[in-house]
């Protein structure tokens, strides 16, 4: 009988983390393999983050309808989408806020340079081979922005043999269409892949109350494209090369109206984006001898957005354009010691109808990381020096140690610091509709300290536990004066979370779950507030089970009250949200899977404000169905 490819990897997991040439692409398949959490493949279970991954799999089996879902599967993660496909949407990973985290797609940081965070609401996931969370400061890694964590995508992958076709279309609720074609293959030396997606629907009306002129479905439609080659050219050094390419329009609602900050009134608004989000990057990746192995990669990414209202003339512009260049290298030193050493090259540049009096600048860095495995402990030092073009040097440091109680159980300490530049917006953002940026901020720092329980409690059962604290400095926070509604950006003296999570895998009568919770304590040290737009609590759990051909599942994702502004004066109620799905493999070129979203029709929002006894903000998605069929025909 012949084993699949993916039952040989499973089988060969220890040479696949140790060989080095086309590694990355083989361990992209494996649920135990982490790449992200030092920039090269490792075993998850050696890594010292606590971290999450989405295989192809994973992504088939949850049928979420954009990455920002799938992440609400990762304990510690919580995400409030402001109304449904192509909305704006906060990602808080530990209680940090959507600029505090790092995105990167295929190794290349992604992101604007304007407002912040990443256009993660325009990811169509039929683009998507697998999605690593770290979560957790990795800023001696990474640098800047990696304060709360890290999210890395990788495109789809081409598999080793053969051409592999597929065709898949789905439809559903709200005029909702997705269609998608790929075309992946290659031979032992060489792999590609080619992806192509439509997605769009006519939507529902994202505001809860707002003007009449908003009183309408608010549509989003997304064109992209993605490629990815590999290629060996002998068995100690790789080349390879991958775009994506999004583009399409958005439309969206203004619960605030026009605000004219000279006559304290609003007027209505029907306002869209037209955006173009893309990403590139080449590596080279050598084998240089039986101790040393380097890595060149170079990344180019896009983020343009442009801002128009049916009901006045004109728009804004705000682009953002980043190049990176990184040299990464492994050295195996012998006796379980290895050290990790890198320099990177980063430059923003803004290009925006806004007069920001900045907008280009470089930052130049040289990292590295020590690392041993024992048997009685394991530990991880690691260092990286930045030097921003304009707010000087900054030093960030982690360490870890790593203790096995048994063979079932480990036990890890880790420190680490991170830092946040503050965005052009932030600084230089000109007055308009009472808001202005504030040219005087500094950049945000933090120090964070975990314990981590990992334990394999039987062959069918995983459990992970992390208790941890983050202090902060100069947290960047928007301040609004009551009195005129004028507010600016400025940096809160000191901030802190506290929290715990935890997840817990089981097997049970052939039925697989998952279970992930957690709970901080996000304060302003200054006021004792709880930080805005944080959930206390969060739950989620998955269950599946595979009947033959046919599977079926179900999701519950739970989040609390929080707050919606500094004051704690605007309460934002909590939510419990069910997901229905099933799949059926009709035969073995033809799947077909149905999901329906929202099964109990929970009406919740995202509530922004209340002014006269009327609560104004965001909808949520109702309750949807998506009926889709995938053909994958043998060639």
């Amino acid at each position: 009988m012949k084993m699949s490819r993916l039952a040989w990897a499973i089988a060969l997991a220890p040479s696949v983390f140790q060989a080095h040439a086309a590694s990355r692409d083989d361990a992209l398949q494996l649920p135990d393999a982490l790449i992200s959490g030092n920039r090269e493949v490792q075993q998850r279970s050696e890594s010292t983050t606590a971290s999450s991954v989405f295989t192809r799999a994973d992504i088939e089996r949850l049928r979420p309808s954009n990455v920002l879902e799938l992440l609400t599967h990762v304990p510690g993660v919580q995400v409030a989408n402001y109304g449904g496909r192509g909305a704006n949407y906060g990602l808080y990973i530990r209680g940090t806020s959507t600029s505090q985290s790092l995105v990167l797609i295929d190794g290349v940081r992604v992101g604007s340079a304007t407002i912040g965070g990443a256009s993660l609401q325009y990811l169509s996931v039929d683009q998507i081979e697998r999605v690593e969370v770290l979560r957790g400061p990795r800023s001696a890694i990474y640098g800047a922005d990696a304060m709360g964590g890290v999210v890395q995508v990788f495109t789809r992958r081409g598999k080793a043999q053969g051409l592999n076709p597929y065709v898949r279309i789905a439809g559903g609720s709200d005029g909702t269409w997705e269609r998608s074609l790929g075309l992946s293959g290659g031979d032992e030396r060489t792999r590609f892949n080619l992806t192509a997606a439509l997605e769009d629907t006519q939507g529902f009306d994202r505001t809860r109350t707002s003007y009449p002129e908003d009183r309408d479905h608010d549509a989003y439609r997304n064109r992209s494209i993605s490629a990815n080659l590999s290629h060996q050219l002998s068995d100690d050094i790789e080349v390879g090369l991958s775009l994506l390419d999004q583009r399409g329009k958005t439309e969206f609602d203004n619960p605030f109206g026009r605000w004219d900050s000279s006559t304290f009134t609003s007027s209505p608004s029907k306002p869209y984006d037209e955006y173009s989000v893309s990403s590139s990057s080449a590596y080279l990746d050598a084998r240089i001898n039986d101790l040393w192995s380097s890595r060149v990669e170079l990344g180019h990414s896009e983020d343009k957005q442009e801002n128009f209202d049916k009901l006045f003339p004109g728009s804004t512009v705000n682009n953002t354009y980043r190049d990176t260049v990184t040299w990464l290298n492994t050295l195996t030193l012998g006796n379980g010691h290895s050290l990790r050493a890198g320099a990177e090259y980063l430059n923003d540049k803004v290009r925006s109808s806004n007069d920001f009096a900045q907008n280009d600048r470089d930052n130049h860095a040289l990292f590295a990381q020590h690392s041993f495995q024992g048997d009685s402990f394991s530990t991880e030092l690691g260092m990286r020096h930045d030097d921003n073009e304009q707010f000087g040097s900054e030093n960030t440091f982690n360490a870890a140690l790593t203790v096995p109680l048994n063979d079932s159980n480990q036990v890890i300490a880790s420190y680490a610091e991170g830092f946040r530049v503050p965005t052009f917006a932030d600084l230089y953002w000109p007055y308009d509709s009472g808001y202005q940026g504030n040219p005087n901020l500094q950049p945000e720092k933090s120090k964070s300290y975990e314990l981590q329980w990992r334990s394999q409690l039987s062959d069918s059962t995983s459990f992970e536990a992390s208790l941890y604290r983050t202090d902060f400095r100069n947290l960047i926070a928007v301040i609004s004066d009551p009195l005129t509604w004028e507010s600016t950006t400025a940096n809160v003296s000191r901030a802190r979370i506290h929290g715990f999570e935890a997840s817990l895998k089981q097997e049970l009568f052939g039925w697989q779950s998952n279970l992930g919770i957690s709970i901080i304590d996000p304060r302003d040290r200054s006021t004792g507030h709880t930080l805005p737009n944080r959930a206390r609590r969060t739950l989620s759990l998955d269950v599946d089970r595979q009947f033959g051909d046919f599977g079926v599942g179900a999701s519950f994702t739970a989040v609390s009250s929080s707050y919606g502004d500094a004051a704690n004066t605007t309460k934002i109620g909590g939510y419990g949200v069910v997901d229905l799905r099933t799949s059926w493999q009709a035969t073995k070129e033809l799947a077909f899977d149905l999901k329906w979203a929202n099964a109990l029709d929970k009406d919740y929002s995202r509530l922004l404000y209340s002014y006269n006894g009327t609560q104004h903000g965001y909808q949520e998605t109702p309750s949807s169905f998506m009926l889709g069929m995938t053909w994958s025909p043998e060639l």
